[in-house]
């Protein structure tokens, strides 16, 4: 008789714990697949320090099968469950398309950003659910405070040292602190001609922060706030982003080039094309974490509404702490249903927060004892080491570097703004040439603040040159294209654009792709999205390739020929081949990062980065 097969969508908090206890409880008596979209369990609390360069990406990053190792790993994203069929459809990291058969179901698939409507969000924020997202921000914060330190103009200087973080909550709070203390560490390294110093501001609708943990803990983080200089106004949001600032619903209009997006998340839309009861978004379960009709299926984490036993009538709050108690009940229930053991019901007790200040600084009130100062600090970081499935000795080796080192303040320029926009449903994942885009519902969702969520950060030094595809940037016509997007026109200096002086270059070629979105939806065991041609195209070929766009809208790709160059031919040599361009369905480098090392036709040495 052939052994029962388990599939988990997701390697979250909750993922992540089923599969570890199952793999335990199950005894190779089971096949379990962990579908995922990449190889490792984010650590999420502790991704504010990376983002301040406290913590390397990978100690973060615990391998799913380093720790799991009885466990099967897919690599790939969920595109549709036929549950009668008892079949996951998903599509790889490379477009190529597979279906996982179960006779257990796990639906862990998590939450995504929680994308309000308020105008220019969309275009001018980044998430923070992810490590691209987290080095983007880095990458983004230290460049600014470099360029403004360059800057002669005072008005220039202020608006690229001014932080503006939205959400305070866990991470957006966490946020706030960290990085005032890195852009403070800088600046002391590197004064500013002006004599200005970078200007962290917190922003909420809710009259404190912290608003979900007790009201003491909530005075210690603000009090640690407004020592670093940060900026707190509760009762105020963002009410329009532009590409160089932002008006606030005060009426006030504050200068910046980065706006940090922490409002909150909402479950997977994954579970929205199952057609099952919703509760809030999250699909409703019982308290042995099943849904009721389908015993075969089960749900845990974010895209669950569990019944909080303790508070008849209400749900568990999407926290990390819940995914993660989820994850063990619920795998006891699986194997329960397989005839190992007994199933039970999920009740919790609440154990305290965290939230992590920077330094030796931090708000925690464990098993109910409000702490502050350094005890609190030790509190914190002992608790993530605990809570951690891995890589504590290196989490704890670069905690004491940073103590008694200092930063290094370095762009490494892996990731572009265009990589990581807000409204990507697959924010663990950065957009890169040759991989298709996930097509989920955009738009508003609730969800309460996870205690790791992360927030959002606004796109590169020029606005209206980094709007995503089919979202006209402010001022512009409705129907005119922004710069340096697909379909837009090129920038000057970059790839596909009117080169440089000194530089070789080519005519822009010709069937230049430009995009356009279109709405789209997902149904039961229908795929989302259709396979793409991996890899950047051929050099001299632009052949139009269907991709999908991300957060519900599809992106269809037609051939165009664009204006002829506005400048006369500089190459001394003719036109030279600039090398293979990016897929279609990806923008050209924005003005944030700067083009490598160029050779020189006139003989003389090559420059370096411009």
């Amino acid at each position: 008789m052939s052994r029962p097969r388990i599939v988990i969508v997701g390697a979250g908090f909750a993922g992540y714990r089923t599969a570890r206890t199952l793999s335990r409880l199950t005894r190779h008596q089971a096949d379990i697949t962990l579908l995922n979209p990449t190889d490792y369990f984010l650590y999420l609390p502790l991704l504010p320090q990376v983002a301040a360069g406290i913590l390397e990406p990978r100690r973060v990053s615990v391998s799913l099968s380093g720790t799991l190792p009885h466990v099967r790993l897919v690599l790939g994203e969920a595109d549709g469950i036929d549950l009668d069929g008892h079949t996951v459809h998903y599509t790889g990291p490379e477009g190529e398309e597979g279906t996982l058969p179960f006779d257990r179901l796990v639906l862990a698939a998590g939450s995504v950003n929680n994308l309000l409507p308020v105008p220019g969000v969309a275009e001018h924020a980044h998430g923070f659910r992810g490590l691209p997202e987290a080095l983007y921000l880095r990458d983004h914060v230290t460049r600014q405070v470099e360029l403004a330190a360059a800057a002669k103009d005072r008005a220039e200087c202020a608006a690229r040292c001014t932080f503006v973080v939205v959400g305070a909550g866990y991470t957006g709070t966490e946020v706030a602190a960290h990085g005032a203390m890195y852009t403070d560490a800088q600046v002391r390294r590197h004064p500013m001609r002006t004599g200005m110093r970078p200007r962290w501001m917190l922003l909420d609708v809710a009259p404190r922060v912290l608003p979900e943990m007790d009201e003491r803990l909530s005075r210690t983080a603000e009090r640690v706030l407004r020592q670093r200089g940060v900026d707190v106004r509760m009762g105020t949001s963002v009410k329009e982003a532009t590409h160089d600032g932002v008006l606030l619903t005060d009426g006030s209009t504050v200068d910046t080039r980065t706006l940090v997006w922490c409002v909150g998340v909402r479950p997977d839309p994954l579970v929205e094309s199952l057609g099952l009861p919703l509760e809030r978004g999250r699909l409703l379960v019982d308290s042995h974490l099943r849904v009721p009709g389908r015993p075969e299926v089960f749900a845990c984490g974010d895209v669950a509404a569990v019944p909080d036993l303790n508070q008849p009538g209400q749900y568990t709050p999407m926290t990390a702490q819940h995914a993660w108690r989820h994850g063990k009940v619920c795998a006891q229930n699986v194997a329960a249903s397989l005839g190992v053991g007994r199933r039970r019901a999920y009740r919790h007790r609440d154990m305290g927060f965290v939230v992590d200040l920077g330094g030796a600084k931090a708000a925690a009130n464990p098993l109910g004892l409000p702490m502050s100062g350094p005890a609190a600090g030790a509190v914190t970081r002992g608790y993530h080491l605990a809570a951690m499935p891995g890589n504590r000795v290196r989490v704890a080796a670069d905690w004491l570097l940073d103590a008694v080192l200092p930063r290094q303040a370095v762009q490494l320029g892996l990731v572009r703004s265009w990589s990581v926009p807000l409204e990507s449903a697959s924010p663990e994942v950065a957009r890169v040439p040759g991989r298709p885009e996930r097509a989920r519902q955009a738009g508003t969702g609730t969800g309460e603040r996870d205690a790791v969520d992360p927030g959002a950060e606004r796109a590169g030094e020029e606005r209206s040159e980094e709007q995503p595809a089919g979202s006209p940037s402010q001022g512009r016509p409705s129907g005119e294209p922004a710069k340096n997007q697909p379909g837009g026109e090129p920038a000057k200096n970059q790839p596909g654009g009117e080169p440089a002086k000194n530089q070789p270059h080519a005519e822009p070629r010709e069937e230049q792709p430009h995009g356009s979105r279109s709405g789209s939806t997902r149904a039961s065991g229908t795929p989302r999205r259709a396979a793409e041609t991996a890899g950047p195209p051929a050099r001299g070929t632009r052949k139009p390739r269907k991709t999908s766009g991300t957060s519900g809208a599809t992106r269809s790709l037609t051939p165009a020929t664009p204006a002829p160059p506005s400048g006369p031919n500089r190459s001394a040599h003719g036109p030279a081949d600039p090398g293979p361009e990016p897929p279609a369905d990806q923008p050209p480098p924005g003005p944030d990062i700067a083009p490598g090392p160029v050779k020189r036709t006139d003989g003389r040495a090559a420059e370096g980065d411009s």
